[in-house]
């Protein structure tokens, strides 16, 4: 059974949000370790490939919450610039897919509406409540846990949507 954070029931599938992203922005070990590292995190190129691996491949290793807390916030400075006239967010631990969620809607600069037509890429459709129920603080009425089919959909819509898109030169 893996061991992940868990948050009103659901796990942060962290290796599966590596994997996805990496994918995603056709990065290599080496980009997201200058990724981790552009908010001060220090991790190793070994770590970084057990990280990557399957749950059955030999040598796969959980992907820690801290390091992936990193990530999130190094993928924000990496796309969008370093904001010098703010403070580099702090690790929200334990993490949550609500959590992540947040940060690559913040790193990829996604507006709602920008949200739906992801979700649509994925197949999936998403109603305008349930959409702001997950970005409300926990223990706020209507907030709503992210569950990890919603967040693979989200990362499925977020790849085709990205990857469609021909690189600049």
């Amino acid at each position: 059974m893996r061991e992940t954070a868990l948050i009103q029931g659901f796990n942060v599938i962290n290796n599966d949000v590596l994997r996805s992203v990496r994918y995603m922005l056709d990065a290599s070990d080496a980009r997201l370790a200058e990724i981790i590292g552009l908010v001060g995190g220090d991790v190793k190129k070994d770590d970084i490939v057990a990280w990557l691996k399957k749950d059955e491949e030999p040598g796969f290793q959980e992907c820690p919450d801290e390091v992936m807390g990193l990530f999130l916030n190094g993928l924000v400075v990496f796309l969008r610039g370093r904001d010098d006239g703010r403070p580099v967010q702090p690790l929200d631990l334990p993490l949550s897919n609500n959590t992540v969620l947040k940060k690559l809607r913040v790193a990829f600069n996604l507006k709602e509406e920008d949200m739906f037509a992801v979700f649509e890429l994925a197949g999936f459709r998403v109603a305008k409540p349930e959409l702001s129920a997950l970005f409300r603080k926990e223990g706020q009425k209507n907030f709503r846990p992210c569950g990890d089919q919603f967040l693979r959909n989200f990362l499925k819509g977020l790849t085709l949507r990205v990857r469609a898109v021909p690189a600049a030169k």
